[in-house]
């Protein structure tokens, strides 16, 4: 797969095989996308924004690898997609600036994966635990194919298994690990998942992927979004965007739904506001940009400048985005928009 080769070279960068070199993200994202000449990525604006950020995180990380607050504390979401942040700017458990904060959110979510595959930790407050336990297990993958650590392989093994035995009858997932009800918004997090633990070399049944497609074009509703359960329900922005980026993770690459999906998310350009009354906005935000980074041309030209610069609107002195859950997920939510021109990730690559 050309996701593993791009992971080796990446690995080769971080153990000294090529070396490590901090140069400026707006210069070598730039460079790194000439097929978009024209259009600005990360300005140096931005990349000062994602050094704040990015040192916000280090700065609320504690011993035990753990981030989050409030009732989110020690949330293994909010872990997961930290990390994921730290190496959207090129940083693994083997180098960078980060590569410490990469090692404790993985010794973090380790610690908490059950001998079933579960991780979780008992009393941190969620939306749901399986939203937690897909965003761990991307994370995990994507770190596993940087490592190739067998220990690694052994528990985000079980992490996947639990994933593929816990999807419903209709193709998706819910709440919790049980094969009962299923929702568009937990699917695309299994989703997700399981393409990162499949670009770095598992076992993921076809099967289950296919079940998941049929499921997610049912989710569709006629004006292009995407309802949030097949029962039925009107469509919105977030769980719309989370719905092409579902397909797209899954191999659906072009036909109808994606067409009639990236013009419904189009409706929602950013407008440069400080504040939104939009729920759950960074969640729409971060799958929104994958799905214009996944279609490109104008789709990308047209959004990525508009969300970034938004984001430098809303971001606080402290270096922190604020939302209701933790500042850590807000944060983490932004930086990973932020730096997805970077293309470090094979999750987030097209």
């Amino acid at each position: 797969m050309r996701e593993l080769s791009r992971r080796r070279l990446l690995c080769a960068a971080v153990t000294g095989l090529l070396p490590w070199r901090r140069v400026s993200w707006a210069e070598e994202a730039n460079e790194r996308n000439p097929e978009r000449s024209g259009v600005t990525l990360i300005t140096p604006e931005a990349e000062a924004s994602i050094a704040r950020g990015l040192a916000f995180l280090a700065e609320r990380q504690r011993d035990d690898g753990s981030l989050g607050s409030g009732g989110y504390a020690r949330n293994t979401a909010v872990c997961g997609l930290a990390g994921l942040a730290f190496m959207s700017g090129g940083s693994t458990p083997l180098g960078g600036p980060y590569a410490l904060q990469v090692n404790r959110c993985v010794d973090f979510l380790l610690a908490n994966t059950s001998d079933d595959g579960f991780i979780t930790v008992s009393g941190s407050a969620s939306h749901g635990p399986m939203y937690g336990h897909g965003f761990a297990t991307m994370f995990l993958a994507e770190v596993y194919g940087v490592t190739m650590q067998p220990d690694l392989r052994e528990k985000l093994s079980k992490a996947v298994s639990l994933i593929v035995r816990t999807q419903n009858k209709d193709g998706g997932w819910r709440y919790q690990p049980q094969p009962n009800e299923a929702d568009i918004s937990v699917t695309v997090c299994q989703i997700m998942a399981l393409r990162a633990a499949r670009n770095a070399g598992l076992h993921v049944p076809t099967e289950t992927i296919d079940a998941c497609i049929n499921y997610v074009r049912r989710s569709q509703n006629g004006d292009g979004g995407f309802m949030y359960m097949i029962q039925g329900g009107t469509s919105a922005f977030p769980r719309s965007a989370a719905g092409v980026v579902a397909l797209y993770s899954a191999g659906v690459y072009e036909g109808p739904e994606i067409d009639r999906g990236l013009a419904y998310i189009m409706d929602n350009l950013p407008r440069g506001g400080a504040a939104s009354r939009e729920s759950h906005y960074f969640y729409g935000h971060y799958y929104a940009v994958q799905a214009m980074w996944r279609a490109g041309g104008d789709f990308w030209a047209k959004w990525f400048p508009a969300i970034r610069d938004e984001l430098l609107i809303r971001q606080q002195e402290s270096g922190a985005w604020a939302d209701a859950i933790c500042a850590e997920y807000g944060t983490s939510m932004a930086t990973i928009i932020l730096q997805l021109p970077n293309n470090f990730l094979p999750i987030f690559q097209r």
